[in-house]
Order: structure tokens, then C-alpha cells, then sequence
């Protein structure tokens, strides 16, 4: 027995044919939707506090206005946290669209996670529900589950376990189903979008996932025929990475060892996962907080020519007066000039000036009119990419852990009837797992100084104000050079930035990996827009640029 589960969306903007194109690829049983992330919740909230009503998701609401038929017509059920700040709103907006479009479909959501009211100062506070509440509405019925705040695994973990009957303590069997579920989460990213080695297929136009799980919990991650993209071992290593940590991937309704996992080619485009083994759940919940962190506001001067350093120099001490009572300010200068460069853009260099204060007047005005006045008394060529605005609101985020039972998680069933989900029945303290056993290294050989990125792919993310970088090798004798290579003192040299703070290694010799958090790296996350590359999105492929002493025998 095999359910069929896709996914139709990565986050809240993503591909808006999508939908369309997983009900009408090929066989599915069950469409999943992630709408939601740390920065996501923020928007909502800011939408939220302009029209209570809001909250949700509106793109969802749009696509279902094109699809909900084809999905009945199909026998498609949908789960979806596109619900994000206000599920029951979205879920009587599918209600109410249904009926005027005549289709007669029982619409259910998943309430408990808002924790806002308990969290003065925030502007969104909600905990990380497991997919328990999603079996209930599946099991009694429901055709469409709108949820707001749960992991993302949920969506998957959900539907498996009200179609295969498992229960709360099966716990390798839930492992399976979170395993898939974060390979689905993020869409296109499975299917070859993201990828370091993205010229091994066609990557102009990927398609989205699938995964055929079975009642053990194994599963194989496909996509629909004739749709573009590709699924190789890689692909699904590559997002098993993004944005995982050490060997225990916790969740409300499980741990899953993610050092058991199991990958290999199952056919073209398709990739078994097997041997997942699970572990009980932590004793508490993770609560995302986001809040209102002050205002902000940057501006980008264009340095072209002879004499970078003195100009940028120069533009700095002629703002300075302005800028002295700022709370917060960076200025970077990105080299991006050649010499003798035959174009204007390539011959110019970029300094951008960031602020943040509490107080909006103090980036605003003062700012934009201290940059605007130097038009005609700075440096020679003195122009801006864009005048600076009034300054905008940024937001901070952090997490805080809760008891399970201090969360009421509900199954509100399409006939107003609701459903209490009891908290995790066992929990277990999440205890550091053991470092594993190193491969034999590489015999000495001769070396060439090349890029990483030739023997090795990466993918990088955030979680909160945190950075993971996992990287793989794609042999086994890639593997032995990377596994002793690659340590976390050697990733401090290759990466700067992360020289002054924590970076912690974790070993993944099933996968062939290695995943770095680099702690902090991000400040307060990525609403609060601290770095160049605020989501880290691009970490993996600077490392991957770097160079290094390569064996030329992997060369």
C-alpha cells in the first residue's frame, strides 16, 4: 500500500501554476502546500495588524479558486499551513469559495498554536505543531486541512499516519515520514532548483516533488513524468542538509536520526530512503517570536575608477556628523571594480551604508538628507544606486521552547466539532549523539590548489540567527579526504566571517556529509537584514568557491 504525496509549494511566493500542475502530472493522493517561514510569520503579522482578518496566505485562496474542482474531481486531498496566523479565517474563505463554486467539499483546521497573548511584546508568537492534529481532520473526513504553525514535516507526517494507522509511538515509522516530508518541504529544491550541481540536468523550469511512502515509513522521492527538473541521490542529500543540524532532527512527534538514513538510485528520477530510525520527541515545543526590532534604511553609493579606498573613505567621514547618535552602523565596500575595465559598470565598486535605530527619525531624514546634499560636494562620480527612503520597520526573531501541555492543539472537523491532541506521550532529552568513526584518510599524494566546489556541493540556510552549511562528497574517496579536510577550524579559514564566533561540525558518514551551524552569524535573523546575504542562501557556494589543497587524484 502506497500513498502518493506532492507538494505544490516551497514558501509564500512560490510557483502559482504549480498547483495546477501536481493535480494534473499524474497519480497523487494527498497535495501539500508550505507557505510558511520565520520571516513569512513576520509579514503576516504586519498584515495582520492593518486588517484583523488577515493572516493567511491569499495566494492560496487564488490557487484553490482554479483548482479546488480538479483536486475533488481527482480525489485529492490538500494540507496546508497556508493558514499562518489565522487557519480558521482561511479555512471558512475555502468554505465559502467552495460554495459558490459549487463544490462540496469538507473543510477542516488546526488551531493551538497561536501563543501570542502569553508573549507581551511580540508580534507573533506561535509554536511548532506536529501533524497529529492533521490526522484527526484527515480521519474524520476532511477533503481539504488548513493549519497554521506546524513544522513543515507535519504536512507529510499527518496524512501518513491517519492513511497507514500509526499510532503516537511508532516512532521509526513517523521518522520515515518527517525525512520525506523535509525533502518535499521546500519544492523545486529536491527537483534539482538550488543545486550546486545544477549542469548535471535541466534545471531551467524544475519540477515539484513527490514521495510514494510505504507503511514502514521508507519512501522513494520522485516527480511527475515529463515535468523538468531531475531527482539523483545529490539532490535529495542536498536538501536533507538545508537547514538540519547534527544527527538528531527533532519535531514534536519524533526525533529522526538522520545519521540512519539511507539514500540510493531507485531509476531515473527516483531515490529510495530507507532505514530511517526514530527516537521519542523532545519534552518541549518550539516557539517562534517574532517582534518589531526598530527601523532601518540603507543606502548604496557607486565608486567608479581610479582611487576606491579614498573615495569610500572620503563619503564616510563626510556622513559621520550625521550618523553619530545612530544605534547601529555598517558600511561595507564590495570590490566588484576591475581595471581598465571596458564598461562603466564593471569598472565601479559599491558602498553600502545600513542603519538601524528604535527611533525612525534617526535613519530617515537625517539619512536620505545628509546623502542627498553630498550630490554635488563628495567624490568624483558621486551617484547612488537608489536615494534613500523614510526607513522601514525590521523585524527580530528568536525561539523559546515551552511544555508540550502548555499548547492547546486542536482538530477543528469541517462540522465545528473539535478534537483535543493530547501531547507527545513519551519525550526524551535530546542528549548529543556520539561523534562516529571517521573513514580511513586518503593516501599522500600530489595536490593542486583548486575550489572546493569541485570535489564537494553545499547548501546553506537559516534558522533564526544561525547558519547551517551542510557539504557533501559524491564518492567514497571524496568523502575520506573531505570527512579529515574539513574541520571546523579549517571552515573558520575558508569563511571569515565566522572566525570570532561558535562553529560546530556534525558528521554524517551515511550521507557522505558534514553540516556546520555557524551561530550567529545571522544577528537577529533574517528580518533584521544583517549581512550582505541575509538567509545565508549563498553561504555554501562562497565556501564551495574557495580554494584549497585538493588531492589531484579527486581532481
Amino acid at each position: 500500500m502506497t500513498l502518493r504525496i506532492g507538494n505544490a509549494s516551497g514558501f509564500y511566493g512560490d510557483r502559482f501554476d504549480a498547483m495546477r500542475e501536481m493535480l494534473t502530472g499524474g497519480e497523487l493522493d494527498v497535495l501539500t502546500g508550505d507557505y510558511l517561514a520565520e520571516l513569512t510569520m513576520l509579514i503576516l503579522g504586519r498584515d495582520r495588524l492593518k486588517d484583523p482578518d488577515a493572516g493567511y496566505a491569499r495566494t492560496f485562496l487564488r490557487q484553490s479558486e482554479e483548482c479546488l474542482g480538479l483536486a475533488h474531481e481527482r480525489g485529492v486531498r490538500i494540507v496546508t499551513n497556508a493558514g499562518g496566523l489565522n487557519p480558521a479565517g482561511l479555512a471558512d474563505a475555502v468554505r465559502r469559495l467552495a460554495d459558490r463554486l459549487g463544490i462540496p467539499v469538507r473543510v477542516a483546521h488546526v488551531a493551538g498554536d497561536d501563543l501570542t497573548a502569553a508573549h507581551p511584546g511580540s508580534l507573533a508568537a506561535h509554536a511548532y505543531l506536529g501533524g497529529f492534529g492533521i490526522t484527526q481532520c484527515l480521519r474524520a473526513g476532511a477533503d481539504v486541512v488548513v493549519t497554521g504553525r506546524v513544522t513543515d514535516a507535519a504536512l507529510v507526517t499527518g496524512p501518513a499516519a491517519a492513511h497507514f494507522g500509526w499510532s503516537e509511538t511508532e516512532y521509526d515509522r513517523l521518522a520515515g515520514a518527517v525525512v520525506a516530508g523535509h525533502v518535499l518541504e521546500c519544492g523545486a529544491q529536491a527537483t534539482g532548483g538550488n543545486y550546486a550541481f545544477f549542469r548535471d540536468g535541466d534545471a531551467r523550469r524544475p519540477g515539484f516533488p513527490l514521495a510514494e511512502l510505504h507503511e514502514d515509513g521508507s519512501c522513494v522521492i520522485t516527480k511527475h513524468p515529463g515535468t523538468g527538473g531531475f531527482v539523483d541521490v545529490g539532490t535529495v542529500t542536498a536538501q536533507l542538509l538545508y537547514e538540519t543540524a547534527g544527527a538528531r532532527y527533532a519535531g514534536p512527534d519524533v526525533t529522526a536520526r538522520l545519521d540512519t538514513v539511507r539514500l540510493s538510485q531507485d531509476g531515473p528520477d527516483r531515490v529510495r530512503i530507507e532505514g530511517v530510525r526514530g527516537e521519542a520527541p523532545p519534552p518541549t515545543l518550539k516557539v517562534g517570536l517574532n517582534r518589531l526590532g526598530g527601523f532601518r534604511n540603507e543606502v548604496v553609493f557607486v565608486l567608479t575608477g581610479l582611487d576606491i579606498e579614498a573615495k569610500a573613505a572620503l563619503v564616510r567621514e563626510q556622513l559621520e556628523p550625521a550618523l553619530g547618535k545612530v544605534a547601529d552602523v555598517r558600511w561595507e565596500l564590495a570590490r566588484t571594480d576591475r581595471p581598465d575595465a571596458p564598461t562603466e559598470e564593471t569598472a565601479s565598486a559599491l558602498l553600502r551604508l545600513v542603519v538601524r535605530d528604535p527611533d525612525q527619525g534617526a535613519v530617515g531624514r537625517v539619512l536620505s538628507g545628509a546623502a542627498v546634499e553630498l550630490a554635488l560636494a563628495s567624490y568624483p562620480g558621486f551617484h547612488v544606486l537608489a536615494p534613500p527612503g523614510k526607513g522601514s520597520p525590521y523585524g527580530v526573531f528568536e525561539d523559546v521552547y515551552v511544555p508540550h501541555g502548555s499548547v492547546d492543539h486542536v482538530a477543528v472537523l469541517h462540522d465545528g466539532r473539535r478534537i483535543p491532541v493530547p501531547p507527545a506521550h513519551d519525550t526524551a532529552v535530546l542528549d548529543a549523539v556520539p561523534q562516529p568513526s571517521l573513514p580511513q584518510p586518503p593516501e599522500p599524494g600530489p595536490t593542486r590548489r583548486a575550489p572546493l566546489g569541485l570535489v564537494a556541493g553545499a547548501r546553506s540556510g537559516d534558522k533564526g540567527g544561525n547558519a547551517n552549511v551542510g557539504v557533501w562528497a559524491r564518492t567514497d574517496d571524496a568523502w575520506r579526504w573531505l570527512a579529515h579536510e574539513l574541520t571546523a577550524d579549517r571552515f573558520r579559514e575558508l569563511i571569515p566571517e565566522s572566525r570570532e564566533l561558535t562553529v560546530v561540525r556534525h558528521v554524517l558518514p551515511n550521507l557522505r556529509a558534514l553540516n556546520f551551524v555557524v551561530e550567529g552569524i545571522l544577528g537577529a535573523g533574517v528580518a533584521a537584514q544583517h549581512r550582505f546575504d541575509p538567509q545565508a542562501k549563498a553561504l555554501g557556494e562562497w565556501l564551495r568557491s574557495r580554494h584549497l589543497e585538493i588531492p589531484e587524484a579527486l581532481l
